[in-house]
């Protein structure tokens, strides 16, 4: 049994994915017999194994936990924004994976971005969902969930922007769901409401929620200018709702180099016409129904738990002195 210590910079109580990461992988380590805490940032306490989550917004817990320990045992999980946009600029972030034992990333494209050097010392865990759901979608129309916090890195009014390029009489509506994290955001959802009725932004809402209406949707869109991983994606592909996703490399990490609903990043024309196809053409839906089902797998629980316990089981070794 070792002890292990998760840092996360996202609070107890927050809805955000690395929380839930956090305490999704905790179940799992409990569940394998460690003894495991969840804290925002290392203040000292002894353990075997550090997990520290996002590379930059993290790197204080690394630096002090790598300078009290010079042989502990270090895994620095790359989450998304750290990912796309820190490496190239951070130097804390760059240095939070060289001092690491281990890297995890969330999808099967991120390795690709990483030097040689740190790459072999990368593994992928992608994440996992188990909602006692299935696609259960309205006989009528074509309803649109879009499930995310409201912020820049999403891009999270690309799918309402796409209903001024359908038609009216299309019965296409879009339900958006997350908090509006940046200032301004829950304005501009508002007046978007207010000049285009075929669009309700709900706000925060809990997660059984949330998932309710991912199944009660025709199609899920993920329209982010970058991602880690998006637990949503693997929500959908469990619960078997069809994705379109914006072609950016946490989304094909997540969905796979061929699948069939991708469309340019910020093109909402694109997006309009794949909802479209989508509400028109039944072959189109299959499709991607059979494709995301084709990815089913590695959203599993026992898959997730299995790579993180093969990722982790180098540093849980006693090491050769």
């Amino acid at each position: 049994m070792a002890r292990i210590e998760i840092v996360t910079p996202a609070r107890a109580g927050s809805r955000t994915g690395n929380r839930h990461t956090a305490a999704r992988w905790a179940a799992m380590l409990r569940a394998a017999g460690h003894r495991v805490a969840v804290r925002t940032q290392w203040q000292g306490a002894r353990c075997d194994l550090l997990v520290a989550l996002h590379a930059r917004r993290s790197h204080a817990s690394v630096l002090r936990y790598r300078a009290a320990h010079p042989r502990g045992q270090l895994a620095v999980v790359l989450t998304g924004t750290d990912l796309y946009r820190d490496l190239p600029a951070s130097v804390e972030a760059r240095h939070s994976l060289a001092l690491a034992d281990r890297i995890i990333v969330l999808q099967d494209e991120a390795p690709r971005l990483l030097e040689p050097r740190l790459r072999r010392k990368t593994r992928v865990v992608f994440q996992s969902a188990d909602p006692p759901l299935r696609h259960d979608p309205p006989p009528q129309g074509l309803r649109v969930a879009v499930i995310g916090h409201l912020r820049k890195e999403k891009d999270p009014f690309r799918t309402a922007a796409a209903l001024a390029h359908l038609p009216r009489d299309a019965g296409v509506e879009v339900v958006q769901l997350g908090a509006a994290l940046v200032p301004g955001m829950a304005r501009a959802a508002r007046r978007r409401m207010a000049r285009e009725p075929r669009y309700r932004w709900l706000g925060s809402v809990p997660h059984a929620r949330a998932l309710a209406w991912l199944a009660k949707s025709h199609l899920l869109v993920v329209s982010s200018r970058m991602e880690g991983g998006a637990n949503v994606i693997a929500e959908a592909a469990r619960v078997g709702t069809p994705v379109l996703a914006s072609r950016v490399s946490g989304n094909v990490g997540m969905l796979g180099r061929n699948y069939p609903g991708y469309f340019a990043l910020g093109n909402e024309r694109a997006l309009a016409r794949l909802i479209l196809r989508m509400r028109c053409d039944a072959g189109y839906a299959l499709l991607l129904r059979r494709a995301l089902h084709a990815r089913r797998k590695l959203f599993a629980p026992a898959a997730e738990r299995s790579a993180l316990l093969r990722a982790l089981a180098p540093l849980l070794r006693p090491r050769e002195r």
